[in-house]
């Protein structure tokens, strides 16, 4: 999935953490809640501003991020 047009990074906005769309909500964030036991539908009713493209690209942000640590 290319995530390039959901993850966002601003130097002024949590701290030039990766973020979704410009929103306020991390790629860290949503990663915490998927670890915690929440379900894509679960994070999407509690956060309506997020759609399922959003979860997936910050699986694929992380995914990509964990392979070039790796190689």
């Amino acid at each position: 999935m290319d995530f390039s047009k959901i993850i966002t990074l601003e130097p002024g906005k949590r701290s030039g953490k990766p973020c979704i769309r410009g929103i306020r909500i991390t790629v860290y964030d949503v990663l915490s809640y998927l670890a915690s036991g929440m379900t894509t539908e679960e994070i999407l009713e509690d956060f309506p501003d997020l759609k399922k493209e959003d979860v997936l690209a910050c699986l694929s942000y992380v995914a990509q991020a964990g392979q070039q640590e790796i190689n």
